[in-house]
């Protein structure tokens, strides 16, 4: 008799987790047996990320290795969905004929149908969220209408798609309700939501309604687009308690030359005076960028200029990633001019700045107190976050037990005694009710 359990296995950023979520959520309401174990499954589901080439191998490797087990006789089904399979579908079915379906992003139907079940569109948005709840992601759109030259996101995902004020409400008061004290807010860019919808951008006006849910204490922002970021949005950021003064705003890059063949709709001197403004209108505000090294347009020169810029400017938090030629993508006319070691030097040589800025910033913290929420417990220690370290992202809190017995989701108060680069070290003073 074939195993009947289904494991769902996700790669790539938050945005698929939600939609593994609500998939999970698809197979349990239809009584189909699942488990977080794929080791233990009959059918794994992969859901693939296509955005750089780091994560198409990962992802390429994960359907490989699975293949195998199906090959061994230890799996009886390989089902691949998401980016990977939605960009490169045809390419995947000749060159790996084994896997028993392949499925774009967000075909739920087609996959349960696989399955045997029946979609239930009354739950569809619905979430099965694994392990504790207690910080969940809220995907506020889907697709993206910015025309970034080095980006394949609206060749998977389509245009812009902004869910409704309505669905999102119910989503965040059913984890609310489930557990959950902190949401944060992604999508591939969460400073268009509305557009679609009234015309408007209306992040602000979400997230002050999202603030009026009882029980959720942390509202935070991930990627939002930095030429069309919205006053009323900074206005909001500083004014609701309960919005952490934190903000995820990729740049990419600061020269002009850079920015233009990227295609991002904005200069460098656009992109200082955002930033100052952000910082003069959010008392303490945490910032996290990203950029990319070993753009083709980017020379010697051009990446001398982002290097120094990240000395000067001192991001709270910073991300690299070196660039990667994608099909069918505007910037792929240009070729990938820059070796790689030279993409992998320039990435250290930011890494290693922020790094020593991220150190400074961190001892400015020491015999201070914050306000921690509680993540987990792990060797003897609670580890967990102040309002300026995304989940996932960013770096940690690492306390003292002292005795107390707590659960991930409270909050406490807690003296900073040491730092490292990235983390803090700290004492609990006391629990935050």
């Amino acid at each position: 008799m074939k195993n009947k359990k289904v494991s769902v296995v996700t790669l790539g950023c938050s945005k698929n987790t939600v939609d593994s979520e609500r998939l999970i959520n698809q197979i349990v309401v239809n009584n189909i047996e699942y488990t977080d174990n794929p080791l233990e499954a009959g059918t794994v589901i992969l859901n693939t990320c296509g955005f750089i080439d780091a994560a198409k191998e990962e992802s390429v490797q994960e359907i490989l290795k699975a293949v195998k087990l199906k090959n061994e006789g230890k799996l009886d089904n390989v089902i691949v969905a998401g980016c990977l399979s939605e960009r490169y579908m045809d390419e995947l079915i000749d060159e790996i004929p084994e896997v028993d379906h392949f499925f774009g992003t967000e075909e739920y139907e087609g996959i349960i149908k696989s399955l045997g079940g029946k979609v239930n569109y009354e739950l569809l948005g619905e979430r099965n969220v694994r392990g504790d709840i207690h910080s969940a992601y809220l995907k506020i759109s889907e697709g993206c209408d910015n025309p970034c030259s080095f980006c394949a996101i609206p060749l998977m995902r389509g245009k812009h798609k902004s869910l409704e004020l309505d669905f999102l409400l119910g989503e965040a008061k059913s984890l609310v309700n489930k557990g959950a004290k902190e949401l944060v807010i992604i999508g591939q860019d969460t400073t268009d939501w509305g557009k679609d919808l009234s015309g408007n951008r209306n992040t602000a006006y979400l997230l002050n309604k999202l603030s009026e849910i009882d029980g959720l204490q942390w509202i935070r922002l991930m990627y939002a687009y930095p030429s069309h970021f919205p006053d009323e949005l900074i206005e909001t950021i500083a004014g609701n308690e309960k919005i952490c003064k934190y903000i995820d705003i990729p740049l990419q890059h600061i020269s002009d030359k850079v920015l233009k063949s990227m295609r991002r709709g904005i200069t460098k001197r656009r992109t200082l005076e955002l930033l100052e403004k952000l910082r003069e209108k959010i008392p303490a505000l945490t910032l996290r960028t990203t950029f990319i090294t070993g753009y083709p347009a980017e020379g010697k020169e051009e990446f001398n200029e982002l290097l120094d810029f990240v000395n000067e400017f001192k991001f709270d938090r910073l991300g690299v990633f070196s660039f990667s030629e994608e099909e069918n993508t505007t910037s792929f006319i240009l070729g990938d001019p820059v070796s790689g070691k030279e993409k992998n030097r320039r990435k250290r040589s930011i890494m290693e700045a922020q790094k020593e800025i991220s150190a400074v910033k961190n001892k400015n913290f020491l015999n201070k107190e914050v306000t921690v929420l509680i993540d987990r417990f792990e060797d003897g220690q609670y580890f967990g976050r102040t309002y300026m370290d995304a989940p996932e992202v960013d770096g940690e809190t690492i306390l003292d037990r002292t005795g107390l017995i707590l659960k991930p989701g409270d909050f406490v108060n807690a003296l900073v005694y040491d730092s490292s680069e990235y983390d803090f070290f700290a004492e609990i003073k006391s629990v935050r009710t």
